[in-house]
Order: structure tokens, then sequence, then C-alpha cells
């Protein structure tokens, strides 16, 4: 998304926590990206999740004299300092500090097995001390990023559901500006390792616990007859590849140029977490797929019932074997998958946010 910002205004500089070149886009190497103290720290560079207690002051010793400055943020990127105009483009407001069930909760293996639970903060394990430090610094936190939200002179987002979220938490009403596909059809495509056959249905997601991926396991489990590819890493890996059976496969991280090629050979996309966007159906829909979806969040606005993809209603062996039948009974057509896809453009996204920034230059 920041790349996609970038070149709708290429001559603007990347302020930033933490930047360490071979752990990101490639693309940020040509990019005049300027890093907050943090990152002289080279642990903080390359496990950035240690730094969440110091970002907001980070982020508070920022100071950018723009006539405008567009912040991307999920949490605290909107708590910088400018001289001019500050346009917030929020992807969700920090989960850790208003979703702590989400971040924090166990994983249902963990639970049925007694495991110590693995946690969406990607391989860091929440103690139990880890859990009340957070629970301590939370108000101070959402004080501080109340006032940070005030700050600025207009606020976007995603989607439907996430501007719900935001004036509620901050009285502010946003613009709704959908982001553009991040993997689209043009570019090379290569062949992963992989023993599915075309036809395999395909969850690109990381594996962390509120994507409901063991849910997800457990439907594949019950239906031999169909094949499921996995792509993403998490804390959840390890558990997960446990419990796999013989027609899961478990790919982790690939490049863009292999997931081209799985989402093209692919059947269609399953979409099981409750999220505040849902991007990966439109990745899919670009190379004329179709997805199954849980019917919540950001995936309404995202999956088109009956051009795009189906729904199912909720994470039962039933209800998702049920929409991956109903696919099947009644096929949906590429070319109006790729229609949808196609009023989520990139070209639509830098449009609507340079007539943004004109509307505040004037």
């Amino acid at each position: 998304m920041v790349l996609a910002m970038h070149r709708a205004f290429p001559a603007a500089p990347i302020y930033t926590s933490l930047y360490e070149p071979d752990l990101t886009f490639p693309e940020f190497r040509d990019v005049d990206v300027r890093p907050s103290y943090l990152n002289r720290s080279q642990l903080l560079r390359r496990q950035h999740r240690l730094a969440m207690p110091l970002l907001a002051h980070a982020f508070s010793q920022i100071k950018v004299d723009e006539k405008i400055v567009l912040c991307s943020s999920s949490g605290w990127a909107h708590g910088i300092h400018t001289t001019g105009t500050k346009l917030v483009y929020c992807h969700c407001p920090a989960r850790w500090l208003y979703k702590r069930d989400d971040y924090f909760r166990k994983s249902q293996d963990a639970r049925n097995e007694g495991r110590h639970p693995a946690t969406s903060l990607d391989g860091i394990p929440t103690s139990f001390v880890f859990r009340n430090s957070v629970r301590a610094v939370a108000p101070i936190l959402r004080r501080w990023d109340r006032r940070a939200a005030a700050s600025a002179n207009a606020y976007y987002t995603n989607s439907s559901a996430v501007s719900d979220e935001i004036s509620s938490l901050y009285g502010i009403q946003p613009l709704v500006i959908p982001p553009p596909l991040l993997c689209d059809v043009d570019g090379p495509w290569e062949k992963p390792r992989t023993l599915a056959k075309d036809g395999y249905f395909l969850v690109v997601s990381r594996l962390l616990p509120y994507k409901n991926l063991d849910r997800i396991f457990g439907v594949f489990a019950e239906r031999p007859d169909l094949e499921l590819v996995v792509v993403g890493t998490g804390p959840l890996g390890k558990t997960l590849q446990q419990s796999a059976t013989p027609n899961i496969d478990l790919f982790g991280n690939v490049s863009d140029s292999k997931l081209r090629w799985l989402y093209g050979h692919a059947r269609a996309l399953i979409a099981p977490a409750f999220e505040d966007y849902g991007l990966t159906p439109l990745e899919a829909a670009s190379f004329g797929k179709p997805t199954i979806a849980l019917r919540k969040g950001g995936y309404l606005e995202t999956v088109s019932e009956g051009t795009s993809g189906y729904f199912f209603e909720n994470l039962d062996v039933s209800s998702v074997s049920g929409a991956i039948d109903k696919l099947s009974e009644n096929p949906l057509n590429s070319d109006e998958i790729r229609e949808h896809a196609s009023r989520f453009s990139e070209e639509r996204f830098a449009s609507t946010l340079r007539q943004q920034v004109s509307l505040h230059l004037d």
C-alpha cells in the first residue's frame, strides 16, 4: 500500500519507524526512506514487533515540514507532527489496543492440546507478563492514539467496516477509498513445487489464530476428494503443518511470480477470516477465479455474491462445504469476475488520492 501511495506521489520521501531492506519489498531500495531513531538498533530492524512499546514515542518525534503529509497508518503513523496538512489513510485502528481478543487469544489447537499458545505477534510468545504489560500501558496509548487521530485534517479508510470502527472510536467519518490489488496478472509466472493438480482450492493468509485456518483444515479433513494449497507463514505454521491431512499443502511464503501461478491454476480462493477489507478475493478475481468467503467484514465489499464468489454463513464443516458444492453446481463466469476486479484498480486508487490531496492544496 505504501508503494502504491508512493507511485501516486513519486517525489515524496517516506518516513517510517524501522527499515530493513532485506526484509521488505525490494522496490523500497529506489525510494528516499527516512526511518526514526529506532533504526539504529539492528535487533529492532529485524524483530520489529519488539519495538511496539516505543513506536508511539518514535512517531511523535518525527516532524515533517511539508504542505501535505499523507500517513499510512494502522496504529502509529498518524502520530507524526507536521507544519502542514495531515491526511491519514487508516487501514484499521490499532488491533492490539482495541481488539486484544484477536491478538492474544489462544488458538483452538492450543486450547484442545494444552500447548503454549501461539499469538498474532508473528513468533513472539505471548507470556502472562507480556499480556499484562500491554494491558497496563493500553490506557495511556489509547489516549495518545485518540489525540493523534484528532490531529488529522482528513481521514480515509479501506472499507465500510473499518469506517464504522473509526467513527465509533474517534468520532471521525472517513472517506472510503478502496485499496488497489497488490498481485495482478501482469508479470512473470513461475510454477512452484507442488503435488496439487490444477483445480485445487487456495488460501493466501498469515497463519494466525483469527484467520481461522484450523477450521478450514477441518473441512478438508472431511473432504479428501478436494485439495487445498496454503500460502503464508506465521506462528501457527508448525501446529497447522502437524494437523494437515494429505490433501493439504502448506507452501510458506512465495514470490509474486509463484503466487500468480498459484492463483492462475486454482479452482477458487477460500477466505475464512474476519477481515477489515479483504484484498485476496480481488487478487483472485483479477485472475478470473471466484472466492468462497465468510459473510463478514470487508469481504462483503470485495466479493459480489453470484458474480465473483459465494459466501458461507459460519465456520462449521457443513456451511463451508455447502458453499464449495454450490460453486460446483453453479460455476461463475471468469470474464465477469475479472470485470469485478477491474473496479479496484491502482489507477482509480491513485486518481482518488490525488484528487483528495488537490482539495487540501487549494
